[in-house]
Order: C-alpha cells, then structure tokens, then sequence
C-alpha cells in the first residue's frame, strides 16, 4: 500500500512537470534547475520499486554476493579510515553539525540558510526513523561487526542524511562561491559516496540500502532546496524597489 502511493505520488509529479513546466518558466526555476526536480521525482519512484522489490526479497543474494565482495577488500590500513568516514556520516553527528551551523548562520541573519539546514537534518532524521519502522529489514550478519548498530537497516540513515546535509552543505558553498561550484560537488560527491561504502565494508547494511537511503535522501534535499529558494524568492519580491 504505502509502495503503491509513493509511486502514484512520482508519476503525478512527472505529469505535473510536463503539463505546467514545459509551457512556462519562472525566475525560480532558473535557480532551482528543472533537471533536479525531475530527478528527483525519478528517485522518488525508483525509491518504490526498489522498496517492492527487497520486500519481496528479491535482491537478497545480489545484496549478500556485494557485501561478500565488499570483505574481500577489508584491511589493516583501510579500517581506521573508514571509520572515520563512516562517523562523519553518522546521522547524530551531522545533526550536532548542523544545528551548529544554523546557529551561526541565525547569527549572521541568514535565517532562511539557517532554517533549511534544520529543516533537512531533522526532517531527515524523522523520515528515516519512520522508513525503517515500516520496512523493518533486518541487518545483514554475514561476519562480526566492528561498529555498533542500533534499529532497523532500511533504507540506510548514514546515507539518507549524508546526502542531505553534505548536499545542503554543497549547495549553499556553491551558490555562494559559483566559481568553485564544480569543486564543490565533486568533493561532496565524493564524501557522500565514501560514507555509503563504509556502511558496507562494516557489514552493516546491505547495497540495497544504501541505494534506498541515497534515493530517499535526495528527494528530501531537493524538498528542502526548493523551500530555501521559494522564501528567497519571496523575501526579494517583498522588498521595496528602490
């Protein structure tokens, strides 16, 4: 049922895409680029049909031959760094960052800044939390964890929230500094990419999670893109023309 509705969700956001958008643009949307908010709504119906599909567990031998494979690279010199990466990835982590964030943006009076970022960690967070509980997978047990797990493994809340607060964090460097904007979004590519690996080097999540997380995350980061550039929007709109 809740499969179901998510898809119907996706298919009438394309169609509203392709029925209002194509026929006009507005200032907004030269922002907030089209490409994104359509990816967005593919993601939105790939989260579905990936959800049917590992409920009906049909991914569980795909899934356990990737984190066999994943073993097979584990080593000495290799565990310390993912661990580090897996902890900057660590949802309580990125909302302790965040909240620090919006603190001193409120400061410097870019609440709107401020709010996104509170808006997409939280958010994230409760989205989450709310996923797992509804899907109830378990947690892959192929060999002895190192790191400590706690709740349910679908969709992944290290990726889900790596993608929206590095994602965030991406997108304000970026419109802020457009000539570093490339750099940008590879490095936080990269980051976001990196904590999504180290969630399966630990035995902690099956690949299939993580893609969840992934896709889950990044309609949650546009929601929260477009709000930003919605009140911006607005707030340029309400001021006095000089």
């Amino acid at each position: 049922m809740l499969v179901e509705m998510i898809r119907r969700s996706s298919r009438r956001i394309l169609t509203f895409w392709r029925r209002k958008v194509g026929t006009r643009i507005t200032p907004l949307l030269n922002t907030v680029r089209l490409a994104g908010l359509v990816t967005a709504a593919i993601a939105l119906w790939g989260f579905a049909e990936l959800a049917e599909t590992v409920m009906g567990n049909q991914t569980q031998v795909f899934d356990t031959n990737v984190l066999l494979a994943v073993q097979k690279l584990q080593a000495p010199w290799l565990t310390p760094i993912m661990l580090f990466v897996t902890n900057i990835g660590d949802p309580t982590v990125l909302l302790v960052v965040g909240t620090l964030m919006s603190a001193i943006l409120l400061f410097r009076h870019r609440k709107s800044e401020a709010m996104t970022i509170a808006l997409g960690g939280f958010g994230a967070l409760g989205l989450n939390l709310l996923l797992k509980r509804l899907f109830e997978r378990s947690r892959p047990e192929l060999w002895s964890r190192t790191v400590e797990v706690k709740f349910y493994s679908f969709p992944s809340g290290h990726a889900m929230l790596s993608i929206v607060m590095y994602g965030l964090l991406g997108y304000l460097l970026a419109t802020r500094y457009p000539k570093y904007r490339n750099l940008t979004i590879l490095l936080m590519s990269i980051l976001i990419a990196l904590i999504g690996f180290s969630r399966l080097y630990f035995g902690v999540h099956w690949f299939t999670d993580i893609i969840a997380g992934y896709a889950a995350g990044f309609v949650w980061l546009m929601t929260c893109v477009l709000s930003l550039e919605i009140w911006r929007h607005r707030k340029d709109l309400s001021r006095p023309i000089p």
